[in-house]
C-alpha cells in the first residue's frame, strides 16, 4: 500500500467503536478514501465509509484497533486503497494491501493500482466466448464453464468446494496454460495454511497469486480483500495477456463482512438482516469482471449457502450474476459421488446448440433424462425392489446408475491423499463415452468398472 502521508494533517481522532473510528477533520475527504495514523512505529489504515456532518467521518479500520485513542492526529494518503502491482506476484501470498505473507520479499513499489477503480468501458469489454474445458466430465457436459464469465459453486460446508477450486485452478494451469488469483475472503488461518501448501504439493502455485483476508482480521479487511484480488486479476489480464482463472472462496463471507460494516454504522437491516446495500455491494464486484481483446477473466466463485437455502437474500443477490450455476449436492457427497455435482440442479446459460452444438445439447439431455428418471424410481425402487418396474424402466435406471458413476473421477490435487493419479478427460471423449451409455454400448459392464475412473476402454 501507498501509505506515505501528506505532512499536512486533516484531522484528529475523537471516538473508537471496535473497527468503526469517528474522525473529525478538515477538509472532509472523499468516500473510499484511505486515512492513516501512525503509533509505536505502526501505520493504521482507515476507509472512508460515511459523511456525519460537514467536518466529521466514520472510517473502518484495515488493522487492529489496539494502540488508537482520541487525539490520535490522522494524515490523508491522497488516493483510495492501493497495491503495488508487479509480474513478480505470481507464486505469491499477499495480504489486502499487496504485503507478503510468505516471509519473502516485498513486491517492488514502482506500480501501484486503485482497488476501487471503474470496470473497463463496454466498448473494450468482450462477450462471453465460448467454453473453457476443465477436464471434469460432469462440469463440461452438464454445466460447462463459459470463458470470461462467470460460475458458482453452492454448497453448505463439507460438500467439496475448496477441492473443485483447487482442481480449476490446476485445470487452467495445466489445460489452458492460463493464470489464477485467488482470493480468500474470512478464510480459517489453518484452512488457508493447508491450501496454500496444498497447492505447493499440487505444482500450481507458480501460476497463482494469493491473496487473503483472515478471518481473524477487521471487516473492512473481508471486505475489501475481494476488489484487492481483482485488481491482480485485471493488472495480469492487461499486462500478460493471458487467461485468468479468478477465483473467490468465499463470497458470502463477503457479504457477511458488509452485513458487519453496515451495522456498525448504525444503518437499518433489511430482508432477514441483511444489509440494504446488499445488491449493490455485490455487483460492485461482479461487475468489474470482464474480458478484454488482450485477455479474459473467468471467475469462479464459491458460494456457502446457509442451511442449504437457495432462497436466501444473499444467494440470490449472488445468483443473478451468474452464468453457470453447479450446485454441490451432500446427498451425492453421501453416496460417494465426488465430484458431488447435482447433476439436475446444475446448469449453464450456455446449454443451447447454438454455441455447444446440437450434438453436445443432445448428449447433455439424454443423460440428464436417464438421471432424472431413476431419481423418479428410487423411491419405487426402495420399497418394491426393481424387479416391480418395467423393462423399459429397469434398462432406465441401469444405464443412470452406471452414468452417475461415470461421472466421478480422481483430482490431481487429491492424488497425494488418495493414492489415485488425478485424470482429465477432454469433453470430445466425455460426450462419445456417455452416448455409448445411453446406446447401450456398456450394458454389459458393471458399475463398479464405471466408477471413479477416466474415459471408458475403447475395446468395450
Amino acid at each position: 500500500m501507498n501509505n506515505s502521508p501528506n505532512k499536512q494533517a486533516i484531522g484528529t481522532i475523537v471516538e473508537v467503536h471496535g473497527p468503526v473510528v469517528i474522525i473529525d477533520c478538515k477538509p472532509l475527504p472523499p468516500l473510499h478514501r484511505a486515512l492513516c495514523t501512525c503509533f509505536d512505529h505502526t501505520t493504521y489504515l482507515f476507509e472512508v465509509h460515511q459523511h456525519l456532518s460537514e467536518h466529521r467521518l466514520r472510517a473502518i479500520t484495515l488493522h487492529g484497533t489496539a494502540g488508537l485513542s482520541r487525539g490520535m492526529v490522522v494524515y490523508d494518503t491522497g488516493a483510495p486503497l492501493q497495491v503495488p502491482v508487479s509480474e513478480q506476484c505470481l507464486g505469491r501470498l499477499l495480504n489486502i494491501f499487496g504485503e507478503p505473507l510468505d516471509g519473502l520479499a516485498a513486491l517492488p513499489h514502482d506500480s501501484f493500482r486503485n482497488i476501487h477503480a471503474k470496470p473497463i468501458a463496454l466498448s473494450e469489454a468482450i462477450g462471453i466466448s465460448g467454453i473453457l474445458e476443465t477436464g471434469i466430465k460432469v462440469i463440461d457436459l452438464l454445466c460447462p464453464f463459459v470463458k470470461g464469465g462467470k460460475t458458482g459453486l453452492f454448497g453448505g460446508a463439507g460438500v467439496g468446494k475448496t477441492v473443485l477450486v483447487m482442481e480449476f485452478i490446476h485445470a487452467v494451469s495445466a489445460i489452458h496454460k492460463g493464470v489464477s488469483v485467488f482470493a480468500g475472503i474470512g478464510e480459517r488461518i489453518r484452512e488457508a495454511h493447508e491450501l496454500w501448501r496444498e497447492m505447493q504439493q499440487a505444482g500450481v502455485m507458480k501460476d497463482t497469486l494469493m491473496v487473503f483476508g483472515q478471518m481473524d482480521e477487521s471487516p473492512g479487511v473481508r471486505f475489501r480483500v475481494g476488489l484487492s484480488a481483482l485488481t491482480y486479476a485485471e493488472y495480469l489480464r492487461d499486462t500478460l495477456h493471458k487467461e485468468v482463472l479468478f477465483v473467490v472462496d468465499n463470497v458470502f463471507r463477503f457479504v457477511q463482512a458488509g452485513s458487519e460494516i453496515s451495522s456498525l454504522l448504525g444503518r437499518m437491516p433489511a430482508t432477514v438482516g441483511y444489509q440494504p446495500t446488499l445488491t449493490t455491494e455485490v455487483a460492485e464486484l461482479e461487475d468489474r469482471i470482464l474480458s478484454t481483446h488482450q485477455g479474459a477473466i473467468t471467475s469462479v466463485q464459491a458460494v456457502y449457502v446457509p442451511a442449504d437455502d437457495m432462497t436466501d437474500p444473499a444467494v440470490s443477490a449472488i445468483l443473478s450474476h451468474l452464468d453457470t450455476i453447479v450446485i454441490l449436492s451432500r446427498d451425492q457427497a453421501s453416496k460417494g459421488i465426488y465430484p458431488a455435482v447435482d447433476p439436475l440442479r446444475s446448469s449453464s446459460k450456455m446449454m443451447d446448440k447454438h454455441t455447444l452444438g446440437e450434438r453436445h445439447v443432445a448428449v447433455a439431455e439424454g443423460v440428464r433424462e436417464h438421471l432424472a428418471r431413476y431419481a423418479e424410481l428410487e423411491d419405487i425402487i426402495a420399497m418394491l425392489g426393481i424387479e416391480e418396474l418395467s423393462e423399459i424402466d429397469r434398462k432406465i435406471v441401469m444405464r443412470a446408475r452406471k452414468l452417475q458413476r461415470y461421472l466421478t473421477q480422481p483430482f490431481s490435487v487429491l492424488a497425494h491423499d488418495t493414492r489415485q493419479t488425478g485424470v482429465s478427460v477432454p469433453l470430445a471423449q466425455t460426450l462419445s463415452d456417455c452416448e455409448g451409455f445411453l446406446s447401450g454400448r456398456y450394458d454389459t459392464v458393471s458399475e463398479e468398472d464405471c466408477y471413479m475412473r477416466g474415459a471408458m476402454p475403447t475395446d468395450l
